[in-house]
Protein backbone atom coordinates (compact mmCIF):
# COMPACT_ATOMS: atom_id res chain seq x y z
CA UNK A 1 0.00 0.00 0.00
CA UNK A 2 1.12 3.11 -0.56
CA UNK A 3 2.44 4.55 2.99
CA UNK A 4 -0.03 7.92 4.28
CA UNK A 5 1.05 10.07 6.61
CA UNK A 6 -1.81 10.25 8.99
CA UNK A 7 -4.32 7.40 7.54
CA UNK A 8 -3.87 3.98 8.04
CA UNK A 9 -4.57 1.00 5.62
CA UNK A 10 -8.34 0.64 7.63
CA UNK A 11 -8.59 4.20 7.42
CA UNK A 12 -7.74 4.79 3.98
CA UNK A 13 -10.26 1.98 3.21
CA UNK A 14 -13.05 4.07 5.56
CA UNK A 15 -12.28 7.19 3.10
CA UNK A 16 -12.59 5.62 -0.09
CA UNK A 17 -15.70 3.60 1.14
CA UNK A 18 -17.00 7.11 2.49
CA UNK A 19 -16.21 8.92 -0.68
CA UNK A 20 -18.01 6.02 -2.88
CA UNK A 21 -20.80 7.05 -0.95
CA UNK A 22 -21.48 10.18 -2.17
CA UNK A 23 -23.53 9.62 -5.22
CA UNK A 24 -26.24 7.52 -3.06
CA UNK A 25 -26.43 9.57 -0.31
CA UNK A 26 -26.87 12.76 -2.48
CA UNK A 27 -29.60 10.96 -4.19
CA UNK A 28 -30.98 8.84 -1.54
CA UNK A 29 -31.29 11.20 1.41
CA UNK A 30 -34.14 12.98 0.04
CA UNK A 31 -35.90 10.58 -2.56
CA UNK A 32 -38.35 9.83 0.66
CA UNK A 33 -39.25 13.73 -0.17
CA UNK A 34 -39.55 13.91 -4.00
CA UNK A 35 -43.35 14.23 -3.45
CA UNK A 36 -43.19 16.94 -1.15
CA UNK A 37 -40.70 18.28 -3.37
CA UNK A 38 -43.35 18.45 -5.99
CA UNK A 39 -45.89 20.00 -3.58
CA UNK A 40 -43.71 22.17 -2.27
CA UNK A 41 -42.38 24.19 -5.58
CA UNK A 42 -46.03 23.41 -7.67
CA UNK A 43 -44.01 21.53 -10.43
CA UNK A 44 -44.45 18.34 -12.36
CA UNK A 45 -42.54 15.27 -12.01
CA UNK A 46 -40.57 15.60 -14.34
CA UNK A 47 -38.61 18.55 -12.76
CA UNK A 48 -38.69 17.16 -9.75
CA UNK A 49 -37.21 13.97 -11.18
CA UNK A 50 -34.84 16.29 -13.35
CA UNK A 51 -33.22 17.16 -9.82
CA UNK A 52 -31.66 13.67 -10.02
CA UNK A 53 -30.84 13.36 -13.77
CA UNK A 54 -29.23 17.17 -13.58
CA UNK A 55 -27.18 15.94 -10.33
CA UNK A 56 -26.19 12.30 -12.62
CA UNK A 57 -25.57 13.92 -16.12
CA UNK A 58 -23.51 16.15 -14.79
CA UNK A 59 -21.71 14.00 -12.08
CA UNK A 60 -20.51 11.92 -15.19
CA UNK A 61 -19.19 14.55 -17.24
CA UNK A 62 -17.18 15.89 -14.19
CA UNK A 63 -15.70 12.97 -13.88
CA UNK A 64 -14.57 13.20 -17.68
CA UNK A 65 -12.62 16.45 -16.63
CA UNK A 66 -11.05 15.46 -13.46
CA UNK A 67 -9.81 12.14 -14.24
CA UNK A 68 -7.48 13.58 -16.45
CA UNK A 69 -6.73 16.57 -14.23
CA UNK A 70 -5.78 14.23 -11.36
CA UNK A 71 -3.45 12.64 -13.83
CA UNK A 72 -1.57 16.01 -14.71
CA UNK A 73 -1.86 17.83 -10.72
CA UNK A 74 -2.33 15.00 -8.53
CA UNK A 75 -5.20 13.10 -6.58
CA UNK A 76 -5.29 15.66 -3.76
CA UNK A 77 -5.97 19.08 -4.71
CA UNK A 78 -8.82 17.92 -7.36
CA UNK A 79 -10.23 15.29 -4.21
CA UNK A 80 -10.25 19.21 -2.45
CA UNK A 81 -11.52 21.02 -4.68
CA UNK A 82 -14.41 18.69 -5.50
CA UNK A 83 -15.11 18.59 -1.98
CA UNK A 84 -15.40 22.26 -1.60
CA UNK A 85 -17.81 22.79 -4.32
CA UNK A 86 -19.68 19.50 -3.07
CA UNK A 87 -20.27 21.38 0.50
CA UNK A 88 -21.30 24.89 -0.65
CA UNK A 89 -23.41 23.51 -3.60
CA UNK A 90 -25.28 21.32 -0.74
CA UNK A 91 -25.46 24.73 1.20
CA UNK A 92 -27.28 26.52 -1.78
CA UNK A 93 -29.77 23.59 -2.05
CA UNK A 94 -30.89 24.43 1.77
CA UNK A 95 -33.01 27.11 0.87
CA UNK A 96 -33.72 27.75 -2.70
CA UNK A 97 -36.69 30.12 -3.87
CA UNK A 98 -37.52 27.86 -6.46
CA UNK A 99 -37.09 24.71 -8.36
CA UNK A 100 -34.35 26.05 -10.98
CA UNK A 101 -32.32 27.44 -7.98
CA UNK A 102 -32.41 24.16 -6.35
CA UNK A 103 -31.52 22.66 -9.97
CA UNK A 104 -28.65 24.91 -10.12
CA UNK A 105 -27.02 23.52 -6.64
CA UNK A 106 -27.87 19.54 -7.84
CA UNK A 107 -25.69 21.00 -10.77
CA UNK A 108 -22.63 21.80 -8.69
CA UNK A 109 -23.44 19.06 -6.14
CA UNK A 110 -23.38 16.39 -9.35
CA UNK A 111 -20.18 18.06 -10.20
CA UNK A 112 -18.09 17.97 -7.01
CA UNK A 113 -19.15 14.95 -6.48
CA UNK A 114 -17.43 13.30 -9.92
CA UNK A 115 -14.17 15.18 -8.64
CA UNK A 116 -14.33 12.70 -5.30
CA UNK A 117 -15.27 9.86 -6.84
CA UNK A 118 -13.02 9.62 -9.97
CA UNK A 119 -10.17 10.20 -7.05
CA UNK A 120 -11.91 7.68 -4.87
CA UNK A 121 -11.37 5.19 -7.42
CA UNK A 122 -7.62 6.21 -8.40
CA UNK A 123 -7.03 5.83 -5.17
CA UNK A 124 -7.67 1.88 -4.90
CA UNK A 125 -4.86 1.57 -7.74
CA UNK A 126 -2.93 3.76 -6.30
CA UNK A 127 -2.94 2.08 -3.13
CA UNK A 128 -3.30 -1.43 -3.65
CA UNK A 129 -2.47 -4.36 -5.88
CA UNK A 130 -3.43 -7.53 -6.91
CA UNK A 131 -5.32 -9.83 -5.17
CA UNK A 132 -5.58 -7.27 -2.46
CA UNK A 133 -6.84 -4.65 -5.11
CA UNK A 134 -9.98 -7.39 -5.72
CA UNK A 135 -10.74 -7.40 -2.33
CA UNK A 136 -11.00 -3.86 -1.46
CA UNK A 137 -13.03 -3.26 -4.61
CA UNK A 138 -15.56 -5.33 -2.81
CA UNK A 139 -15.00 -4.41 0.49
CA UNK A 140 -15.63 -0.82 -0.90
CA UNK A 141 -18.36 -1.90 -2.87
CA UNK A 142 -20.25 -3.92 -0.18
CA UNK A 143 -19.76 -1.19 2.97
CA UNK A 144 -20.58 1.49 -0.19
CA UNK A 145 -24.62 -0.08 0.34
CA UNK A 146 -24.36 1.36 3.89
CA UNK A 147 -25.24 4.80 2.19
CA UNK A 148 -28.25 3.47 -0.15
CA UNK A 149 -29.62 1.32 2.93
CA UNK A 150 -29.03 4.28 5.34
CA UNK A 151 -29.44 7.68 3.70
CA UNK A 152 -34.02 6.94 2.51
CA UNK A 153 -33.87 5.73 6.15
CA UNK A 154 -32.65 8.85 7.61
CA UNK A 155 -34.34 10.72 5.08
CA UNK A 156 -37.64 9.33 6.24
CA UNK A 157 -36.51 9.95 9.70
CA UNK A 158 -36.09 13.71 8.92
CA UNK A 159 -39.28 14.26 7.37
CA UNK A 160 -40.73 13.52 10.90
CA UNK A 161 -38.80 15.77 12.57
CA UNK A 162 -38.40 18.57 10.08
CA UNK A 163 -39.51 18.97 5.99
CA UNK A 164 -36.73 18.33 3.24
CA UNK A 165 -34.81 20.44 3.22
CA UNK A 166 -33.24 18.80 6.12
CA UNK A 167 -31.60 16.21 4.40
CA UNK A 168 -29.21 18.85 2.45
CA UNK A 169 -28.50 20.26 6.05
CA UNK A 170 -27.33 16.81 6.55
CA UNK A 171 -25.55 16.55 3.08
CA UNK A 172 -23.26 19.59 3.71
CA UNK A 173 -22.66 18.21 7.05
CA UNK A 174 -21.15 14.96 5.24
CA UNK A 175 -19.53 17.44 2.73
CA UNK A 176 -17.21 19.14 5.57
CA UNK A 177 -16.41 15.47 6.96
CA UNK A 178 -15.14 14.47 3.96
CA UNK A 179 -12.69 17.66 3.52
CA UNK A 180 -11.02 16.80 7.03
CA UNK A 181 -10.36 13.75 5.87
CA UNK A 182 -9.16 15.10 2.57
CA UNK A 183 -7.02 17.13 4.14
CA UNK A 184 -5.33 14.48 6.04
CA UNK A 185 -4.96 12.75 2.71
CA UNK A 186 -0.97 12.25 1.33
CA UNK A 187 -0.53 12.71 -2.47
CA UNK A 188 -0.40 9.15 -3.93
CA UNK A 189 1.08 10.20 -7.12
CA UNK A 190 4.38 11.23 -7.17
CA UNK A 191 5.19 14.39 -9.47
CA UNK A 192 7.53 11.81 -11.87
CA UNK A 193 4.32 9.85 -12.49
CA UNK A 194 2.33 12.14 -13.68
CA UNK A 195 1.19 13.53 -17.17
CA UNK A 196 3.57 16.02 -17.89
CA UNK A 197 2.19 17.58 -21.41
CA UNK A 198 -0.01 20.95 -20.99
CA UNK A 199 -3.59 20.97 -18.97
CA UNK A 200 -5.57 20.50 -22.65
CA UNK A 201 -2.90 17.67 -23.89
CA UNK A 202 -4.13 15.77 -20.22
CA UNK A 203 -7.77 15.88 -21.96
CA UNK A 204 -6.72 14.17 -24.93
CA UNK A 205 -5.76 10.83 -23.07
CA UNK A 206 -9.44 10.41 -22.85
CA UNK A 207 -9.91 10.15 -26.93
CA UNK A 208 -6.65 7.22 -26.01
CA UNK A 209 -8.56 4.99 -23.85
CA UNK A 210 -11.50 5.60 -26.25
CA UNK A 211 -9.89 4.48 -28.99
CA UNK A 212 -9.62 0.73 -27.33
CA UNK A 213 -12.70 -0.93 -28.74
CA UNK A 214 -12.31 -4.12 -26.44
CA UNK A 215 -12.14 -1.33 -22.81
CA UNK A 216 -15.14 0.95 -24.39
CA UNK A 217 -17.36 -2.42 -25.28
CA UNK A 218 -16.51 -3.75 -21.84
CA UNK A 219 -17.31 -0.47 -20.72
CA UNK A 220 -20.47 0.23 -22.28
CA UNK A 221 -21.71 -3.46 -22.02
CA UNK A 222 -21.59 -3.55 -17.89
CA UNK A 223 -22.94 0.40 -18.19
CA UNK A 224 -25.93 -0.39 -19.97
CA UNK A 225 -26.72 -3.38 -17.10
CA UNK A 226 -26.73 -0.32 -14.54
CA UNK A 227 -29.14 1.78 -16.54
CA UNK A 228 -32.38 0.54 -15.46
CA UNK A 229 -30.97 0.61 -11.61
CA UNK A 230 -31.28 4.49 -12.34
CA UNK A 231 -34.63 4.22 -13.64
CA UNK A 232 -35.98 2.20 -10.27
CA UNK A 233 -34.14 5.33 -8.28
CA UNK A 234 -36.13 8.08 -10.39
CA UNK A 235 -39.64 6.59 -9.97
CA UNK A 236 -39.46 4.25 -6.71
CA UNK A 237 -40.58 7.24 -4.67
CA UNK A 238 -43.63 7.54 -6.47
CA UNK A 239 -44.75 3.85 -7.39
CA UNK A 240 -44.56 3.30 -3.47
CA UNK A 241 -45.95 6.79 -2.22
CA UNK A 242 -48.57 7.26 -5.24
CA UNK A 243 -49.38 3.93 -6.54
CA UNK A 244 -49.20 1.84 -3.60
CA UNK A 245 -50.33 4.29 -1.58
CA UNK A 246 -47.47 3.82 1.38
CA UNK A 247 -45.89 6.79 3.65
CA UNK A 248 -42.29 8.22 3.46
CA UNK A 249 -41.47 6.41 5.94
CA UNK A 250 -42.92 2.95 4.86
CA UNK A 251 -41.25 3.49 1.36
CA UNK A 252 -37.54 4.27 2.76
CA UNK A 253 -38.31 1.01 4.92
CA UNK A 254 -38.86 -0.83 1.50
CA UNK A 255 -35.92 1.38 -0.67
CA UNK A 256 -33.84 0.35 1.90
CA UNK A 257 -34.97 -3.68 1.97
CA UNK A 258 -33.84 -3.31 -1.95
CA UNK A 259 -30.85 -1.95 -1.28
CA UNK A 260 -29.70 -4.44 1.46
CA UNK A 261 -30.13 -7.15 -1.29
CA UNK A 262 -26.63 -5.52 -2.54
CA UNK A 263 -24.55 -6.51 0.06
CA UNK A 264 -25.32 -10.01 -1.43
CA UNK A 265 -24.09 -9.11 -4.55
CA UNK A 266 -21.04 -8.11 -4.06
CA UNK A 267 -20.20 -10.84 -1.92
CA UNK A 268 -21.62 -13.45 -4.70
CA UNK A 269 -18.71 -11.97 -6.82
CA UNK A 270 -15.90 -13.14 -4.67
CA UNK A 271 -17.58 -16.75 -4.28
CA UNK A 272 -18.53 -16.84 -8.15
CA UNK A 273 -15.23 -15.88 -9.45
CA UNK A 274 -13.49 -18.72 -7.81
CA UNK A 275 -16.33 -21.50 -9.36
CA UNK A 276 -16.79 -19.45 -12.76
CA UNK A 277 -14.95 -18.11 -15.70
CA UNK A 278 -15.40 -14.51 -15.95
CA UNK A 279 -17.92 -15.50 -19.13
CA UNK A 280 -20.25 -17.29 -17.08
CA UNK A 281 -20.83 -15.46 -14.45
CA UNK A 282 -21.52 -12.10 -17.13
CA UNK A 283 -24.04 -14.91 -18.48
CA UNK A 284 -25.91 -14.94 -15.18
CA UNK A 285 -26.01 -11.67 -14.86
CA UNK A 286 -27.88 -11.69 -18.50
CA UNK A 287 -30.26 -14.18 -17.68
CA UNK A 288 -30.79 -13.19 -13.70
CA UNK A 289 -31.86 -9.24 -15.61
CA UNK A 290 -34.04 -11.02 -17.88
CA UNK A 291 -36.28 -12.78 -15.47
CA UNK A 292 -36.44 -9.70 -13.53
CA UNK A 293 -37.49 -7.74 -16.19
CA UNK A 294 -40.18 -10.30 -16.78
CA UNK A 295 -41.49 -10.42 -12.76
CA UNK A 296 -41.64 -6.67 -13.21
CA UNK A 297 -44.14 -6.16 -15.82
CA UNK A 298 -46.06 -8.87 -14.42
CA UNK A 299 -46.44 -9.80 -10.62
CA UNK A 300 -44.84 -6.76 -10.04
CA UNK A 301 -48.67 -4.65 -10.51
CA UNK A 302 -49.64 -6.57 -7.29
CA UNK A 303 -48.64 -4.89 -4.70
CA UNK A 304 -45.27 -3.14 -2.75
CA UNK A 305 -43.90 -6.46 -1.63
CA UNK A 306 -44.52 -8.08 -5.15
CA UNK A 307 -43.41 -4.65 -6.60
CA UNK A 308 -39.77 -5.37 -4.70
CA UNK A 309 -39.44 -9.22 -5.19
CA UNK A 310 -39.35 -8.48 -8.63
CA UNK A 311 -36.81 -5.88 -8.84
CA UNK A 312 -34.84 -7.57 -5.78
CA UNK A 313 -32.84 -10.12 -8.35
CA UNK A 314 -31.78 -7.18 -10.50
CA UNK A 315 -30.59 -5.13 -7.60
CA UNK A 316 -28.17 -8.22 -6.57
CA UNK A 317 -26.98 -8.61 -10.26
CA UNK A 318 -26.26 -4.99 -10.38
CA UNK A 319 -24.00 -5.03 -6.98
CA UNK A 320 -22.21 -8.27 -8.61
CA UNK A 321 -21.84 -6.35 -11.68
CA UNK A 322 -19.91 -3.02 -9.77
CA UNK A 323 -17.00 -4.77 -8.57
CA UNK A 324 -16.56 -7.68 -11.18
CA UNK A 325 -16.40 -4.88 -13.80
CA UNK A 326 -14.23 -2.23 -12.66
CA UNK A 327 -11.48 -5.43 -11.97
CA UNK A 328 -11.56 -6.07 -15.92
CA UNK A 329 -11.34 -2.22 -16.39
CA UNK A 330 -8.52 -1.42 -13.84
CA UNK A 331 -6.53 -4.49 -14.69
CA UNK A 332 -6.82 -3.13 -18.39
CA UNK A 333 -5.50 0.09 -17.34
CA UNK A 334 -1.96 0.16 -17.32
CA UNK A 335 -0.80 4.06 -17.14
CA UNK A 336 -2.96 7.08 -16.52
CA UNK A 337 -4.53 5.56 -13.78
CA UNK A 338 -7.24 8.98 -13.23
CA UNK A 339 -8.69 9.48 -16.81
CA UNK A 340 -9.06 5.58 -16.63
CA UNK A 341 -11.02 5.53 -13.67
CA UNK A 342 -12.77 8.68 -14.91
CA UNK A 343 -14.22 6.71 -18.03
CA UNK A 344 -15.21 3.60 -15.66
CA UNK A 345 -17.39 6.57 -13.79
CA UNK A 346 -18.11 8.75 -16.72
CA UNK A 347 -20.00 5.91 -18.92
CA UNK A 348 -22.28 4.45 -16.40
CA UNK A 349 -23.22 7.67 -14.95
CA UNK A 350 -24.08 8.30 -18.37
CA UNK A 351 -26.25 5.83 -19.04
CA UNK A 352 -27.50 6.24 -15.56
CA UNK A 353 -28.77 9.66 -16.24
CA UNK A 354 -30.45 8.42 -19.40
CA UNK A 355 -32.12 5.75 -17.39
CA UNK A 356 -33.42 8.32 -15.20
CA UNK A 357 -34.95 10.64 -17.84
CA UNK A 358 -35.92 7.39 -19.62
CA UNK A 359 -37.90 5.91 -16.25
CA UNK A 360 -39.89 9.64 -15.71
CA UNK A 361 -41.33 9.70 -18.95
CA UNK A 362 -45.33 9.82 -19.29
CA UNK A 363 -45.52 5.96 -19.59
CA UNK A 364 -49.11 5.87 -18.16
CA UNK A 365 -47.25 3.12 -15.33
CA UNK A 366 -44.10 4.08 -14.24
CA UNK A 367 -43.91 0.24 -13.19
CA UNK A 368 -44.47 -1.01 -16.99
CA UNK A 369 -42.14 1.38 -18.08
CA UNK A 370 -39.02 0.04 -15.80
CA UNK A 371 -39.99 -3.42 -17.03
CA UNK A 372 -39.45 -2.32 -20.28
CA UNK A 373 -36.44 -0.90 -19.49
CA UNK A 374 -34.80 -3.29 -17.70
CA UNK A 375 -35.34 -5.54 -21.01
CA UNK A 376 -34.19 -3.40 -23.51
CA UNK A 377 -31.16 -2.56 -21.71
CA UNK A 378 -30.11 -6.05 -20.46
CA UNK A 379 -30.85 -7.11 -24.49
CA UNK A 380 -28.54 -4.47 -25.64
CA UNK A 381 -25.86 -5.53 -22.82
CA UNK A 382 -26.00 -9.44 -24.48
CA UNK A 383 -25.70 -7.50 -28.51
CA UNK A 384 -22.47 -5.72 -27.03
CA UNK A 385 -21.19 -8.86 -25.57
CA UNK A 386 -21.62 -10.73 -28.78
CA UNK A 387 -19.55 -8.05 -30.37
CA UNK A 388 -16.47 -7.94 -28.63
CA UNK A 389 -13.61 -10.50 -28.14
CA UNK A 390 -14.63 -13.68 -27.11
CA UNK A 391 -12.07 -14.01 -24.65
CA UNK A 392 -11.73 -10.38 -23.48
CA UNK A 393 -13.29 -11.14 -20.05
CA UNK A 394 -10.52 -13.81 -18.93
CA UNK A 395 -7.69 -11.83 -20.36
CA UNK A 396 -8.91 -8.69 -18.29
CA UNK A 397 -8.66 -10.91 -14.58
Amino acid sequence: MHRQKYLSAKAMIGFITFMNMYPPLSTDMYLPALPEIGKYFATSEFLVGLTLTIFFLVFAVSMVLCGPLSDKYGRRPILLFGTVTYTVASLACVLPPNIYVLLVGRFFQGFGSGAVITVSTALIKDCFRGKVMTKILVITQALGVIGPMAAPLVGGVLLRFTDWHGAFWTLTALGIINLILALLLTETLPAEKRFQGKVLSSLSLLASFAKQKSFMMTLIMFALLSLPFMAYLSVSSFVYIENFKLSAQEYSYFFAANASISILGSMMYLRLKKNLLPSKILQLCFAVSIISGLLVLFPGHLNAFAFLLSFLPFTAIGALARPFSMEILLNKAKENVGTASSMINFVPNLFGSIGMALGTLPWGDFIDGLGIIILSATLLSIFMYKLNNTNFLEQGI
